[in-house]
């Protein structure tokens, strides 16, 4: 399953021995993986090439049916809106995935069964520490009970963070992510709030909103104020609405894209058989 390793020099077109990954999405025109992964096999002499797969919800276990049957796919990379339902169609998880719920990777075996890998909270992290941002001790608001949120909030506790609150939509989905947070981290403080990020220190926004224009808020903007960390996963555009009102109130800003690359090289060597 590892691909095969050519000189970048002689790395001039895909051929027929080229190993291919694909990225599933929902939109899709907002993805900056393949950019990234693709650079990373070029910088190492990887002859292998990710491209963006548009995906809806209702064609997605048909689309997985048939990426089984692709030989020379070495993996998926997975995004919103995918990442929990993806996770029930895949043969086996690794433990963080089977935790958390959800995957954001998944490698194709050699039997053309599915391993599912969930890497997002660990890439919002080591993120947030190459910025200098520490989490020991610090109360954390999250918005967001998703696929990208699990994974987040799973890291965010297992790194030190001494509070999580959680505030989402649907309540029932919040309650159900806190009580699988409180099993995994019994001497942590994981409740649900409102949208008021008063009395916290980092303020994480977990959700898709600020993808689409005319996105609202993921949390009463009333409530930004400095010291406090405004963090974002979404990562186009750049500066999203919610990074730019938190930055217009005094707040320093972290963008998404650090937690996208800080997981490349996991990615790339989970997906090519390296590790778990």
């Amino acid at each position: 399953m590892t691909a095969a390793t050519v000189p970048l020099r002689e790395r001039a077109s895909i051929s027929g021995r080229t190993r291919v990954l694909v990225i599933l999405a929902d939109p899709i025109g907002h993805v900056r993986t393949p950019q990234a992964l693709n650079a990373h096999f070029a910088a190492l002499g990887h002859d292998a090439v990710l491209i963006p797969v548009h995906v809806g919800a209702e064609d997605l276990a048909p689309m997985v049916e048939g990426l089984r049957r692709m030989r020379n796919l070495d993996g998926i990379i997975v995004t919103v809106p995918h990442k929990e339902a993806i996770a029930r169609l895949c043969d086996r998880l690794t433990e963080g995935a089977r935790l958390v719920g959800a995957v954001n990777a998944i490698r194709r075996e050699p039997d053309g069964s599915l391993t599912g890998g969930q890497f997002d909270g660990e890439g919002f992290v080591a993120g947030l520490r190459a910025a200098g941002h520490a989490l020991d001790g610090k109360r954390v608001l999250m918005a967001g009970a998703g696929g990208a949120a699990a994974g987040i909030g799973f890291a965010l506790l297992r790194h030190g963070a001494a509070s999580l609150t959680l505030h989402n939509r649907s309540a029932a989905r919040a309650e159900g992510l806190a009580e699988r947070l409180r099993a995994a981290f019994p001497d942590a403080a994981v409740a649900i709030g409102g949208p008021n990020p008063v009395g916290h220190d980092i303020v994480v926004n977990a959700t898709s909103l600020g993808l689409k224009p005319g996105d609202a808020l993921p949390v009463d903007a009333a409530g930004l104020a400095p010291p406090m960390l405004a963090a974002e996963v979404v990562m186009e555009p750049e500066v999203t609405p919610f990074l730019a009102e938190a930055a217009r109130r005094g707040c320093a800003t972290h963008g998404g894209r650090p937690m996208l690359t800080e997981q490349i090289a996991i990615l790339a060597r989970f997906v090519q058989g390296e590790g778990d």
